[in-house]
């Protein structure tokens, strides 16, 4: 009983740390891409170590197949950071982060494309979630278009998401989460950097004040968010691990009230919920059998399954 507890208290600190990736996003005084990548190249020093310690035959055992894999999601992982980073700047943190917690829906969908039976309860929580993202994005319609490229930016991050989660599944049945996280981290965040100076993003040179957000951004949502989650998972369920991070909408949204003044618009208050209630339904909708395991979305987090955990990365 005491070990449930623990594990129920450290998701509501799991949920908290995911709560302050928006509001470090829009924080941070660094290029969009640059910061992407920094998120995922600070980690890779801790990560290395680990694997150096604990999963030095794991590395000598990879084959070109499961490279390949963990290739692909890391270019998946990349697209999701370089669309939904720059979104932030774009459109408000709450419309943002709701929209970006699409993944589940996405997932679903190629699934379903694959011949995987969907449960109605599933069928209906995406037809719910899709209603309140139509009204969401009409609803910054009428804002802005900057606002608009900004949600679009969002939907895509959460595909892209979906994408790198369903691609990593198959690497993750073979490897050690720690070997899994180094390679596909590190070659997102190459890739990042490489676009960052590409397009002419200074990847340095910033003030001290912007290399500790940045270093927070790594710490909290990164690693003290999802990585968590994978250590409460066997405990308190995938189901239970899902819902929660739902609620990363609702702390990011109160986060940057707090920080930015950033109201929620009252027309988009009905939209989030109609969102939050279809993601809730998809979530739960199959709970059928084991889950099987998957990559996490940042560094540790929660296997992959259908309608299974989605929330920014």
């Amino acid at each position: 009983m005491q070990g449930d507890r623990a594990d129920r208290a450290l998701l509501a600190v799991g949920v908290l740390a995911i709560s302050t990736a928006g509001p470090l996003i829009r924080e941070i005084d660094a290029p969009p891409l640059a910061t992407a990548a920094w998120r995922n190249l600070l980690a890779l020093p801790l990560l290395a170590v680990i694997v150096l310690v604990a999963h030095r035959r794991a590395v000598a055992g990879v084959d070109a197949r499961t490279r390949r894999t963990v290739g692909i999601a890391g270019l998946f992982l990349a697209a999701h950071f370089a669309t939904w980073v720059p979104s932030i700047e774009m459109t408000t943190v709450a419309s943002s982060v709701a929209l970006v917690c699409t993944q589940p829906i996405w997932v679903v969908l190629v699934e379903r494309l694959r011949g995987r039976p969907v449960t109605a309860r599933t069928g209906i929580g995406v037809g719910v979630a899709v209603v309140g993202v139509v009204l969401l994005t009409g609803v910054d319609v009428t804002v802005s278009t900057r606002a608009l490229w900004g949600d679009l930016l969002a939907l895509a991050g959460g595909a892209f998401a979906a994408g790198y989660v369903l691609a990593g599944a198959e690497a993750r049945r073979v490897l050690p989460n720690p070997v899994y996280t180094l390679g596909c981290y590190g070659l997102a965040g190459l890739l990042l950097g490489a676009l960052a100076v590409a397009d002419g993003q200074a990847m340095a040179g910033y003030d001290s004040r912007t290399w500790w957000l940045l270093v927070a951004l790594m710490v909290g949502p990164q690693l003290l968010g999802h990585s968590v989650f994978n250590r409460v998972l066997p405990s308190v369920g995938a189901t239970v691990v899902s819902v929660a991070i739902l609620l990363e909408v609702l702390g990011a949204a109160l986060i940057a009230w707090w920080w930015f003044d950033e109201v929620p618009r009252p027309a988009a208050i009905p939209a989030a919920a109609l969102l939050l209630g279809g993601l809730y339904l998809t979530v739960t909708g199959d709970r059928s059998g084991p889950a099987p395991t998957g990559p996490p979305a940042t560094p540790g987090s929660p296997p992959a399954r259908v309608g299974g955990p989605g929330g920014s990365a």
